[in-house]
């Protein structure tokens, strides 16, 4: 069984490996992933990979507290995830830092991984 994850930290994570591998990601390519690791989490785990909810608008699929903090970037590239603040425990200071990367099980990152090389070979096919 699949654990249930913020869709903030899988985009975190969906961010970080496409660039590595020098990919470029969008905004509503971040959402197109996300409705992909939704669409293959439910088949395996037969549950959502995470919180929050879903709407169907005209541009798609989209999950709003992702759009939201990549709707900077247009359909420009995102170099880097979002960040939050946080209260670190002990002070008085509002911390900011990239929203963490989900602690997934070998079947979760099989799953995802299998969702960002379809993603990378589309955009092969698109570039050639």
């Amino acid at each position: 069984m699949g654990n249930v994850y913020s869709a903030q930290n899988i985009a975190s994570y969906l961010i970080y490996e496409l660039n590595e591998n020098h990919v470029f990601v969008n905004n509503m390519s971040i959402q197109n992933i996300l409705a992909s690791v939704e669409s293959k989490w439910v088949q395996t785990f037969g549950h959502s990979a995470f919180n929050e909810f879903v709407y169907a608008k005209e541009e798609g699929y989209i999950v709003k507290e992702v759009f939201e903090a990549y709707e900077i970037y247009g359909a420009s590239h995102i170099p880097v995830p979002a960040t939050e603040y946080y209260l670190k425990y002990g002070t008085f200071q509002l911390v900011e830092r990239t929203y963490a990367i989900p602690n997934f099980t070998l079947e979760e990152i099989e799953l995802v991984q299998q969702v960002i090389s379809t993603y990378r070979y589309q955009m092969l096919s698109k570039a050639s």
